[in-house]
């Protein structure tokens, strides 16, 4: 009886949505594969880092991190676009498998050509921008996946648990880097990430999905952009998002530097700041998930100007603790926003246009950042790396501070009130329409008397495929709205 005890304990401390989806057997075998997954991209996030610092000439060291971060995720820009004609009608699953098995493929070679004593800065940018190719498209299969699982109110804490688990390897995977590249050279941890990702391909193919996932149909990723243009929402929401990933791009590339520059510290200390950005990320990402925001745009304006004040500071700060401090706050205000964005997309968007449609966000949303981290190379060359924060930090507010007031200014621009009409034209209508009875739609004699009429004629063949059509709309709609 005691021995229960934890056990009901934990199962009522769980929020009611997590405890759902993760009693779907398929969900637990994908978000295991993809915490492990999402565990070598923690080691990752410090080894790409450390390889790119020991290759680069002195004094070229920006430059170099920054061609290295943009070529280990620009290229997924570009096989969104490309590979589309080709992978917008493959299997969720397989997209999945494809990418993982890809990254392991290349990563591996890396880890392969240091062991051999063969490994330079060229081979070791176009080893990353071909492990790179097909991010986009697995990326868009997991939560492919997720959507044909849950239903549109179990998306949110599905996503909210990938993330989270994304935001846990950052707490565990670069202190373990940190350690591990103090022993062995950090181009044998990328060899570990490689293996994490093998596992992710064989594990997915293993995951079971609902039976529409047997002959999906998948549109063109022209679709996607076309389908995006016509939901202004979703586009605004893409843009800011856009804007906010390649005002980060910067933070990547400057923060090795400014960890061994201003403030003298080693892979293990860059570490420790990947770590307890991952504390806060995750503690943020567990709130955002349990939330019931029904205005979303306020909560995605607060994350940008929340982010981009944490690193304003970092222009004037050269110890350790305070920076520690505000970088783990940034990755508390960071972490729901991706989880808050993919719901978004989700609930917005029939299932069966889902691939295309995140494929595009995905083109735009993985290219923005790279460029930015190549951005972030000669600006660190010109103002060095904690100015580069600070500008980055600054721009990031500003965004902030846009998309507030373009959105008082479409609130304004919605609630205005209709000109009233004048005294003269209220009476004129009264006379028309009682001259015109068959322009009467207010319920009047007209409408009695076609009513029967109405009634007697036959009901056309479409129309219960109308129906549901024009529920399937306006569902869409009510689920764009909540967005505004």
């Amino acid at each position: 009886m005691f021995e229960s005890t934890p056990m009901i304990l934990s199962h009522r401390l769980m929020p009611e949505g997590y405890r759902t989806v993760l009693g779907y057997p398929g969900f637990r075998r994908l978000s295991t594969a993809a915490l492990i997954s999402f565990l070598g991209d923690g080691l990752a996030v410090v080894a790409l880092a450390w390889v790119a610092l020991t290759l680069s000439p002195p004094g070229r060291e920006g430059l170099v991190i920054g061609a290295a971060v943009a070529a280990y995720t620009l290229p997924a820009a570009a096989g969104a676009v490309l590979l589309a004609p080709w992978l917008s009608r493959v299997d969720a699953r397989r997209l999945v498998s494809l990418n993982a098995t890809l990254r392991a493929v290349a990563l591996g070679a890396v880890t392969a050509l240091h062991l051999a004593g063969k490994l330079d800065v060229a081979g070791y940018v176009t080893l990353l921008a071909i492990s790179s190719v097909l991010a986009a498209w697995g990326n868009a299969g997991i939560y492919t996946l997720v959507s044909r699982m849950f239903t549109v109110e179990r998306r949110l804490p599905a996503n909210s648990l990938l993330s989270t688990a994304q935001q846990v390897s950052v707490i565990i995977g670069p202190a373990l880097a940190g350690i591990l590249v103090a022993n062995v050279h950090a181009a044998v941890v990328l060899g570990v990430d490689a293996l994490t990702f093998a596992f992710l391909g064989f594990q997915v193919l293993r995951v079971r999905t609902p039976p529409a996932e047997a002959a999906p149909r998948r549109p063109q990723l022209s679709a996607g952009f076309r389908l995006l243009a016509r939901r202004p929402h979703l586009a605004g929401l893409l843009g800011v998002t856009a804007a906010f990933f390649f005002l980060y791009g910067p933070v990547e590339v400057a923060l090795p530097i400014y960890i061994t520059g201003e403030l003298r510290g080693s892979a293990g200390l860059l570490g420790t700041f990947w770590t307890v950005f991952g504390v806060g990320a995750v503690l943020g990402g567990l709130l955002g998930g349990a939330l019931r925001v029904t205005r979303q745009w306020p909560f995605v304006v607060a994350v940008v100007a929340g982010w981009g004040a944490v690193l304003v500071p970092f222009g004037f700060l050269d110890a350790a603790a305070p920076a520690l401090l505000l970088f783990a706050f940034g990755g508390f205000v960071y972490g729901p926003f991706v989880a808050f964005s993919l719901a978004l997309f989700q609930n917005a968007t029939d299932p069966d246009d889902l691939p295309a449609v995140l494929a595009a966000r995905g083109a735009i949303t993985t290219g923005v950042a790279p460029i930015g981290a190549a951005v972030g190379g000669p600006l660190v060359e010109m103002v060095g790396a904690g100015g580069a924060l600070l500008a980055s930090g600054a721009a990031t507010v500003a965004l902030a501070g846009i998309t507030a007031l373009v959105l008082l200014a479409v609130r304004r621009a919605r609630h205005r009130p209709l000109l009233r009409p004048q005294p003269g034209e209220a009476d004129s209508r009264r006379i028309r329409d009682s001259a015109h009875p068959a322009m009467n739609t207010g319920g009047g004699i007209a409408a009695a008397d076609q009513a029967p009429r109405l009634a007697s004629r036959p009901k056309s063949p479409g129309k219960g495929l109308c129906s549901r059509q024009h529920h399937r709309t306006a569902e869409l709609r009510h689920n764009e709205n909540r967005i505004s």
